[in-house]
């Protein structure tokens, strides 16, 4: 890649800045024409530059600016050439100093490298402060801005999770029993899940006996065994999900005393020592309006 001076560097930044006169800009295009490098580095200072272009938008003059334009064109006056008084003859015996060349290009070139940095950093200000106030108008004011720089939106979804509380559900309870003087245990079904609880109160385990659950209904053909009631005073069980809600309400529910361990067979084979049926303790909770 080609080392290119400062000059050349300036010389680019005001060609894309269009302040050079027709010769330097023939210059610059001549050099553009026959250098691939030289061209590359004149478009990147038109990019850079060209951001300005976008911040402003062009104005059209009113038309009263161009009557008066043209008005002062048409009455200025031609300007006579500039005369100068002749200078005196030197006197005869004087002696006439001969003027010493000076080299003036070091000047010239000094004046002009000058002159095009000072315009190369008044442009980089331009675009810097260019630069800040877009920057301030796409935070405070962005529909000012042309669509191509208008900052895009961005959307995020934000997923909140509830939870949710599900009402209290009916509560149904039945005293298993033999008669009224003497409950053996306490039955308590959950309307919603259908689980229940068995509580012991009265009853007395045998040794090597056990006492069986069973559910007892018209609908099925015959008592359905919902486990061996534990040596706890609890025993909780989900048996009743696999029937409908009418069956698990309107059932019978009895206990026998079986083998140690309950049934063999999955049919009763013990005498019928305890039973009842589900009463409604605890109604469902009335849905929020």
């Amino acid at each position: 890649m080609m080392a290119y001076s400062e000059d050349h560097i300036a010389l680019a930044a005001e060609y894309a800045l269009g302040t050079l006169d027709a010769d330097e800009r023939a210059q610059v295009e001549t050099m553009m024409s026959v250098d691939k490098e030289f061209t590359a580095m004149v478009e990147a200072w038109q990019q850079k530059l060209g951001v300005l272009n976008q911040m402003v938008g062009s104005v059209e003059p009113r038309p009263e600016v161009w009557d008066r334009i043209k008005t002062a064109i048409g009455h200025s006056e031609q300007q006579g050439p500039l005369l100068l008084p002749d200078a005196p003859p030197p006197p005869a015996n004087d002696v006439i100093a001969q003027p010493v060349p000076v080299d003036g290009s070091n000047v010239i070139q000094l004046s002009a490298r000058a002159r095009r940095w000072r315009n190369v950093a008044t442009a980089t200000t331009a675009i810097a402060a260019a630069l800040i106030a877009m920057v301030a108008t796409q935070v405070y004011a962005p529909d000012r801005l042309p669509d191509g720089l208008r900052p895009k939106v961005r959307t995020q979804v934000v997923e909140v999770k509830t939870t949710v509380v599900p009402p209290p559900s009916g509560q149904f309870v039945a005293l298993l029993q033999k008669d009224s003087a003497s409950p053996a245990f306490i039955l308590t079904v959950d309307a919603t899940s259908k689980n229940f609880t068995v509580r012991r109160v009265g009853a007395t385990p045998e040794p090597g006996k056990s006492f069986e659950l069973w559910l007892v209904s018209d609908k099925l053909p015959g008592a359905r065994s919902l486990g061996v009631i534990g040596g706890n005073d609890f025993t909780t069980r989900p048996a009743l999900a696999a029937y409908d809600t009418d069956t698990v309400n309107k059932a019978t529910y009895a206990v026998t005393l079986e083998p140690e361990g309950g049934s063999p067979t999955g049919v009763a084979t013990g005498p019928i020592v305890f039973t009842g049926k589900l009463i409604e303790a605890v109604p469902p909770a009335a849905p929020a309006k």
